[in-house]
């Protein structure tokens, strides 16, 4: 799948900006009341079911969601509605692998709708490819039973499915998938993987237009093409400073703290690119760690300090009064933010310098396919920084 599953995935989820909630209040223009104001976390949501299909020719399909993860993440970060940035929110399907129950379609959810990146990310990096059936219809009206989609007008709701195979397969017939999911204001977008015309035949771009979504066809033999930058190393070193910056709580925390580790691992060990990109997600609002990191927690309104268990705090700060538990904590984030703005300015430098050597046609559907995705989302009134 290589360089066009980033495409497909960034497509999806750039779509989904292209609502914008019309009713975000008007930011005083006083300091103060800005400052409060940039704190406060949005409501909004882009929810997306992913439904990947797993047969034994969607290897390149796999490689390519653990390889684009990142540089996705990054450039919804920098996306931006009125004064307010939506959060995000990703479910996870696999389906068409005979390793799966046959009796349930050949149809696993590995994740639920999460903003955890780094369970999204561990889940991607579990998944192998098997041969199967592939029932578009099912895994899309799955997706719609046991997911909480949520009934919030502003949230967006999307689901991207891609495979291969035809489109008609299956018990549950595509149309009534559809009809479904327009109940429930979800929009469908289908991806073929192989030639345009084909997947037109094998009715995927229908099944995108009955809910007014995107129907995309790909190459999978593209190879991703990466370009190292003289900011790539001095961004690792940050990356490091960065994880010390954790405060863990909770049971789960020591658990956390090594999952955030071992993603760390997995992305250097696919390229020092993708590591990059990862540290520059690290450093942006989507990345999010409250269930287990302070810092994090703190921020949420119904966090209280009384509700910690002083015995699943690290040792540093066993002992201490609350008083010192919250300097600590603001210490942690002051140094956290300090080391998040110096990533983004090396990230800024590292775009240019990409942009810079890229080979005139490398990625020429993937510029043309973000370019129009820009103008429209333009039209509905988001920036990027």
């Amino acid at each position: 799948m290589k360089t066009h599953f980033k495409i497909f995935l960034f497509s999806m989820l750039l779509m989904g900006f292209t609502a914008c909630n019309a009713n975000n209040k008007k930011v005083n223009t006083n300091y103060a009341q800005v400052q409060i104001t940039a704190h406060k976390p949005s409501k909004q949501y882009i929810k997306v079911a992913l439904l990947l299909d797993t047969s034994n020719s969607m290897d390149g399909l796999i490689d390519q969601a653990k390889a684009q993860l990142w540089d996705i993440v990054n450039e919804l970060s920098y996306a931006k509605c009125h004064d307010s940035k939506p959060n995000l929110q990703i479910a996870l399907y696999e389906y068409g692998n005979d390793r799966l129950n046959g009796d349930e379609g050949y149809i696993r959810q590995v994740l639920t709708f999460s903003e955890d990146l780094d369970e999204i990310s561990k889940e991607l990096f579990s998944l192998t490819t098997n041969g199967g059936e592939e029932y578009c219809g099912q895994v899309i009206q799955t997706s719609l039973n046991q997911l909480k989609w949520g009934d919030n007008p502003d949230d967006l709701k999307l689901i991207f499915i891609a495979g291969n195979e035809p489109f008609t397969q299956g018990k549950i017939h595509y149309k009534d998938a559809s009809t479904n999911a327009k109940e429930k204001n979800v929009t469908i977008n289908t991806i073929f993987c192989g030639d345009y015309q084909q997947g037109i035949s094998s009715r995927w771009k229908d099944g995108a237009s009955l809910t007014n979504g995107d129907y995309m066809a790909i190459n999978q033999n593209n190879a991703t093409v990466h370009i190292a930058s003289p900011y790539d190393d001095d961004i690792l070193i940050l990356n490091q400073k960065l994880n010390k910056t954790y405060v863990i709580y909770g049971h789960a925390g020591r658990q956390k703290m090594a999952l955030q580790a071992e993603q760390d691992t997995n992305a250097g060990l696919y390229s020092k690119a993708n590591a990059v990109s990862r540290t520059v997600s690290k450093s942006s609002h989507l990345y999010k760690n409250k269930s287990w990191d302070l810092v994090d927690a703190e921020r949420e309104e119904n966090f209280k300090y009384d509700d910690l268990e002083k015995s699943q705090l690290p040792e540093v700060l066993k002992g201490k009064s609350e008083t010192e538990i919250k300097a600590y904590v603001a210490e942690k984030r002051k140094e956290r933010e300090s080391i998040q703005n110096k990533i983004q300015e090396l990230n800024k430098k590292r775009k240019l310098y990409i942009l810079d050597h890229k080979k005139e046609n490398s990625n020429g559907l993937e510029n043309a396919m973000t370019k129009a995705i820009k103008e429209q989302a333009k039209k509905k009134k988001y920036t990027w920084n």
